[in-house]
Parts: C-alpha cells; sequence; structure tokens
C-alpha cells in the first residue's frame, strides 16, 4: 500500500459547509474531522472501500468523491449524505480538501452538477477536472 499522504483543508471548505457541521455536532465534529483527515493520509486504501470513489484523473491528480459519518450518530457513510471533495496528488503524496458538505447544503439541484460548479468557481487551478 502507498504511503501517507499530507491533508490540507482548503480555506473554502473550511468558510463554508464546515462551519455548520462544527455549530451542529460540537465535539462530535472534531473527532470526525479527525477521522476524514485520518482516512485521506491513506487514500490509497480508502480507494479499495465503497466510501470513496474517483471522479477524474488527469495525470497525477485525482478528483474524489468520498462519503463520511459523523461521530456518534450511528448513520451509514452512505445513508448520512455526508460528502468530502479532495483533490489527490500523487507526486507530490498530498490531498486537498475542496468541499465537505452534506446533501441538503447543495440546495435542490442536482448534487453532482453543485458540488463541479462550486469547485469549478472556487479552484481555478481544477477546473478542467470537473467537467
Amino acid at each position: 500500500m502507498e504511503g501517507n499522504y499530507s491533508v490540507k483543508i482548503e480555506s473554502f471548505a473550511e468558510r463554508h459547509f464546515i462551519k455548520s457541521f462544527q455549530k451542529k455536532y460540537k465535539t462530535a465534529w472534531d473527532v470526525t474531522q479527525r477521522a476524514i483527515i485520518a482516512e485521506f493520509e491513506h487514500i490509497d486504501a480508502l480507494l479499495l472501500t465503497d466510501r470513496a470513489e474517483t471522479i477524474t484523473e488527469v495525470g497525477d491528480i485525482k478528483i474524489i468523491k468520498t462519503k463520511f459519518t459523523v461521530a456518534g450518530t450511528h448513520e451509514s457513510a452512505k445513508a448520512s449524505g455526508n460528502r468530502c471533495i479532495i483533490a489527490a496528488y500523487k507526486s507530490s503524496q498530498s490531498v486537498l480538501v475542496l468541499l465537505i458538505y452534506g446533501k441538503t447544503d447543495l440546495g435542490g439541484r442536482k448534487e453532482t452538477d453543485a458540488w463541479k460548479n462550486l469547485v469549478r468557481d472556487n479552484y481555478p487551478d481544477l477546473k478542467g477536472l470537473v467537467r
């Protein structure tokens, strides 16, 4: 299995949906965020599960959608509706967390279209990877 990846949560993700998770779940969110980061440090292993899927891969970069559950909620990752969109860079062994959201955070539109628009609008260097 591949080695550890460094994980960075982008400021856009921090400023937006993460704040609502922090407010709603308090200390359970802290536990959850640490668990998410630990999983992303081993992204190759996570991709072998049903909780992560590669959306697109161009050269060194993979855009990946993952599912997670908040600690203590007793929901499955799939049923929770909680998702992360990340960019994994193989050469630098780094993961950027682009979005962390609940399905209801994206409004009434199609989830995939909504998160792709957010990535295109807020991460110009990744624009071409999410068509």
